[in-house]
């Protein structure tokens, strides 16, 4: 099957598969963007888990910028020299279907770490594993409380020889509420990640929703937890 331009990689020896945008015409890792998918009637909806079959295309802009490219017209200019066709159907919230899409997909991925035991909720275990040094990312409800968040900010930095640096735990643009629904647990405030690489792919899903919605509340500490941009 012929491949799109946008869906070609940058570079053949990078095993990390790149992404361009049809917007801006940046090449990124595949993670960092939004795939359109195109169903076969011709209807655009986001594909945010790149699992849909058939025809894809790539963004990499913020929700600001997609609903203006969509006011304006760029985007069903972009998407029909991309898809080849004239005629599409393109939904007036578009950026409101990416948007809790992410959303979903980034608490999904939560609840599947918690349910392999690589999350900690509790205060007082999630600041016992980081005086330990066992860390690797920590995470609070967007009306976690301050005292309280400030005191695993804290431990997280003893426990990891950051005494000093600006190491915080990432401020989440959801509350407790819908952390605990989405791990299903009762009164989620903080939550800590021991293991390394399930650190990684929560810090992938969240910066790039974070990136789509414009949310700058993000101060991560470690290399898992990077800041959002």
């Amino acid at each position: 099957m012929r491949k799109l331009p946008n869906e070609t990689p940058s570079n053949p020896l990078d095993r990390t598969p790149h992404r361009k945008c049809i917007l801006t015409g940046e090449s990124l890792p595949q993670e960092a963007l939004v795939r359109l998918a195109l169903s076969p009637d011709d209807h655009i909806a986001p594909d945010v888990r790149a699992k849909a079959p058939g025809r894809g295309a790539w963004i990499s802009v913020d929700r600001a910028a997609l609903e203006q490219a969509h006011a304006k017209g760029a985007l069903k200019g972009a998407l029909s020299r991309a898809f080849k066709l004239g005629k599409l159907d393109i939904p007036d919230d578009l950026a409101e279907q990416v948007e809790k899409a992410l959303e979903r997909a980034t608490l999904d991925r939560m609840g599947l770490e918690s349910r392999g035991g690589m999350l900690l909720t509790g205060s007082e275990k999630i600041e016992t594993a980081a005086r330990q040094g066992d860390l690797n990312m920590l995470l609070h409800a967007s009306d976690a409380g301050r005292d309280g968040s400030a005191k695993l900010d804290q431990a997280w930095r003893v426990g990891s020889d950051r005494e000093g640096q600006d190491v915080r735990g990432q401020i989440l643009p959801v509350d407790r509420q819908a952390l605990s629904v989405a791990l299903g647990r009762q009164n989620v405030v903080h939550i800590g990640i021991t293991d390394r690489r399930a650190a990684g792919r929560i810090s992938q899903m969240l910066e790039r929703w974070c990136h789509f919605i414009g949310y700058d509340k993000v101060d991560g500490g470690g290399e898992a937890a990077k800041k959002v941009a």
